[in-house]
């Protein structure tokens, strides 16, 4: 029928779809779904065949949309998930139950995580214990620049804010090579800042960056960076200390 007429019996034309003079009217029931419809149809729901469902999303408030697969295409999915699923069977040695096997598993990871960051923090409290044997004090600052051994960029800041509970007015500036990739952190203590006017963040985009073809940021009192080159990142802490001179 005409389309404003389909509009007049109170069928729901969609935002963004486009329609000509003359459109279908699907109608479930007058008092429940009148829609005006321009996509393909079938005669039957039989003549589909396989139907499968592949998303099912939001497209305004109360409305949804609905994705889906059929005959030949819908075959073709439901064969490829088939094969996923006999390569994850391969893969745990076809167990008699995949779900119980693949949670057996994340369990395992989980506890292997567990175990991995006990680990570490007991890696980093020692780190921190040498690294407060290398302090220096440069004009009434204790200053700490070294390169450290950890996995993580994440923990060059941890180490900053233990030996920050260690320390009273310091700068400390610590490096780190991860997986071929610079990463930098600066901490510096709030009297520092305040009497000196040193800025870690300022100090990480003027000085730290350069040098190791990066960026970063941070607070007054800490900054981190990361960067493309290492290959002068063993500059990184004399470049900072000469900020104390």
């Amino acid at each position: 029928m005409p389309k404003e007429e389909a509009i007049a019996h109170g069928a729901m034309a969609l935002f963004g779809e486009k329609y000509g003079d003359i459109v279908r009217v699907v109608t479930i029931d007058p008092k429940f779904s009148i829609e005006l419809c321009g996509g393909t149809h079938a005669d039957r729901t039989g003549s589909l065949g396989y139907f499968v469902i592949t998303a099912e999303t939001a497209v305004a408030a109360g409305v949804r949309r609905v994705e889906a697969l059929c005959g030949v295409a819908a075959a073709r999915h439901l064969s490829e998930r088939m094969d996923r699923l006999n390569e994850l069977g391969a893969l745990l040695k076809q167990p008699a139950d995949i779900v119980k096997a693949v949670n057996g598993l994340q369990e395992e990871i989980a506890q292997l995580r567990r175990h991995a960051e006990n680990l570490e923090s007991r890696l980093l409290v020692g780190i921190r214990n040498e690294l407060l044997t290398q302090d220096e004090i440069i004009g009434g600052v204790t200053f700490i620049g070294a390169a450290v051994q950890v996995s993580q960029a994440d923990a060059l800041k941890r180490l900053c804010f233990d030996l920050r509970n260690n320390l009273n007015d310091h700068l400390v500036v610590l490096t780190a090579n991860i997986g071929g990739k610079p990463h930098v952190a600066v901490g510096i203590s709030d009297t520092v800042v305040a009497a000196r006017g040193l800025d870690a963040g300022r100090i990480i985009k003027e000085v730290v960056a350069p040098l190791i073809r990066g960026g970063g940021g941070g607070q007054k009192n800490l900054a981190t960076a990361g960067g493309q080159d290492p290959s002068r990142l063993s500059e990184v802490p004399d470049r900072v200390r000469a900020l104390l001179a």
